[in-house]
C-alpha cells in the first residue's frame, strides 16, 4: 500500500514540476492563451470559451480517460525500467575520453571564455540538439515499421488533451529517454571539453530557459481541441499549437508532416512542413475507420508487442525462404 501511495504522489508530483510539461503554472497559461485566442480571435464571449477549453465531451472522453491511465502506470512501469537504462553520465564520459582520444583536439581551449558567453552558448546549443534529435527519432518513429507499432499508441488518441503527451507505450519511453541521455550527454562532454568546467546552463525554475518559455507561451495547447494558429512565416520557425493537430490528422494529405516539438525549421529543412489549415473539426487518430479497442489498456500495451513480433517473425520466414531458395540454385549449379 506504501508503494501504491508513493507511486501516486510521485505521479501527481509532476503538476507542481516546473521542468515537466503539465506543471499547473503552464497549465495555467495555456488557458489564459487559449480564452485570449476565442474571445480576440474567434469573437465567443468568455462563457463561451470557458466551456469550450473544458468540453466534457473532450475531458472525459474514451480516449482521455486512456491519457490518464497510461500517464499513472507509464510512471510505475518506467520507474522500474529507468535504473536499467544507460546514463548520461556513462555516455558523457565515453565521449570525453574519447575527445582526449584525438590527437589534433585541446581540451580546454575556450576556457578562457567569459562565464556569462559559456552559459548562452551551452542553453542554445543543448536547446538546438535536443529539439533537433526529437525531431529525428519522431520521424523514422513514422517512418521505420518497428517503430511504427509503438508510436501508433500515441496516434491512436481520437481526442488531443494536455495529457495525450504521455499517451505513450513503455518501449517509446525508454527510446526517448535513451535519446534524452544522449543528447545530454554529448552537450555536457563537448563543452566540458572545450570550456573547462564553467559549464552552466540558464534556468528559469531549474528549467532550461527556452523550454520554459516555450511551456508558457502554451506547449500543451498542441495537445488541445484549441486550434491556435501562427503567421505562415512563424510557422516555418515555430511549430504551432494547429499545426501539431494536423499531425494528429486522418487525413492523407497530412500524414507524416510536422514532426517537430518545438521548433518547425526542421520540418521547413527536411520537407515535412505543413501549415496549419482552416478547419472546423479535424477528424484524428490512426485511421478513419479506427476501433473502440484501441482504447483499452490491454490493447494499447499488448497489441504493438504483437505487432512487432508479427514483423520480425515475417522477416525471419522471409530470411528463411530466401537462403533456401539460394541453396536449391547452388545445387542446381552444381548439377
Amino acid at each position: 500500500m506504501d508503494v501504491v501511495n508513493f507511486l501516486f504522489l510521485d505521479s501527481f508530483s509532476e503538476f507542481f514540476n516546473p521542468k515537466k510539461r503539465i506543471f499547473i503554472g503552464y497549465l495555467f497559461t495555456a488557458i489564459v492563451i487559449a480564452s485570449l485566442w476565442l474571445v480576440f480571435i474567434r469573437k465567443k464571449n468568455f462563457y463561451e470559451s470557458l466551456k469550450k477549453i473544458f468540453d466534457k465531451t473532450i475531458l472525459f472522453s474514451k480516449s482521455a480517460k486512456s491519457d490518464y491511465l497510461l500517464f499513472f502506470f507509464n510512471q510505475i512501469i518506467m520507474s522500474v525500467l529507468s535504473p536499467l537504462l544507460i546514463t548520461q553520465l556513462a555516455i558523457a564520459t565515453a565521449i570525453f575520453y574519447y575527445l582526449h582520444s584525438v590527437s589534433w583536439l585541446e581540451p580546454g581551449v575556450l576556457k578562457n571564455t567569459p562565464l556569462v558567453l559559456i552559459t548562452i552558448l551551452f542553453t542554445i546549443f543543448h536547446f538546438v540538439i535536443e529539439d533537433f534529435s526529437k525531431y529525428i527519432v519522431h520521424r523514422f518513429m513514422h517512418k521505420w515499421p518497428l517503430l511504427w507499432a509503438v508510436h501508433k499508441v500515441h496516434h491512436s488518441a481520437t481526442c488531443l488533451t494536455p495529457m495525450t503527451v504521455f499517451r505513450t507505450h513503455p518501449l517509446e519511453g525508454v527510446i526517448f529517454s535513451l535519446r534524452g541521455a544522449i543528447t545530454q550527454a554529448i552537450s555536457i562532454s563537448f563543452f566540458v571539453f572545450f570550456f573547462g568546467s564553467n559549464v552552466d546552463i540558464a534556468t528559469i525554475l531549474g528549467a532550461n530557459i527556452f523550454i520554459f518559455f516555450f511551456n508558457v507561451a502554451g506547449s500543451n495547447l498542441r495537445h488541445s481541441h484549441i486550434d491556435i494558429s501562427y503567421w505562415k512565416w512563424l510557422e516555418r520557425i515555430i511549430i504551432s499549437p494547429a499545426q501539431h493537430q494536423v499531425h494528429h490528422s486522418v487525413l492523407t494529405r497530412h500524414h507524416d508532416k510536422n514532426f517537430g516539438v518545438a521548433l518547425a525549421i526542421w520540418d521547413w529543412m527536411f520537407g515535412s512542413l505543413h501549415h496549419s489549415e482552416k478547419i472546423d473539426k479535424l477528424t484524428l487518430g490512426i485511421d478513419l475507420n479506427q476501433k473502440e479497442e484501441t482504447h483499452k489498456l490491454y490493447n494499447l500495451y499488448i497489441d504493438p508487442l504483437k505487432e512487432i513480433f508479427s514483423i520480425i517473425l515475417k522477416k525471419i520466414i522471409k530470411f528463411l525462404s530466401l537462403l533456401k531458395s539460394l541453396k536449391f540454385k547452388s545445387i542446381g549449379a552444381d548439377q
